[in-house]
């Protein structure tokens, strides 16, 4: 029902910047929740920020400070401002939708997107 597209990923030299997109489009109410969540090879999947409806954001611990998470409710997208990038950053950052609200009452449901990578290296 949902469809996440991503853009913006790519390589970059450390200390360098790169701003991520994401863009909800389907058949649904409203969003609760929009982030990002990366996951570099052999390492698990982890939280690098996310932005409530609302207005309510939060931050994985390694990105406070130099990563700031946005969102437009109108056009149900959110977007990561990277900035002091670290070639520790390198992963394939996902867009997840999460609190879904559909036309299946009394359910709420989750959605990721395909994935982009973003790589850190001089």
């Amino acid at each position: 029902q949902v469809k996440l597209v991503e853009s913006g990923g790519g390589l970059v030299q450390p200390g360098g910047s790169l701003r991520l997109s994401c863009a909800a489009s389907g058949s649904f109410f409203s969003i609760y929740a929009m982030g990002w969540y990366r996951q570099a090879p052999g390492k698990q999947r982890e939280l690098v920020a996310v932005a409530t409806s609302g207005g309510l954001t939060n931050y994985g611990d390694s990105v406070k400070g130099r990563f700031t998470i946005s969102r437009d409710n109108a056009k149900n997208t959110v977007y990561l401002q990277m900035n002091s990038l670290k070639p520790e950053d390198t992963a394939v950052y996902y867009c997840n939708a999460d609190r879904v609200s559909t036309d299946v009452a009394g359910e709420l449901f989750a959605f990721w997107g395909q994935g982009t990578q973003v790589t850190v290296s001089s």
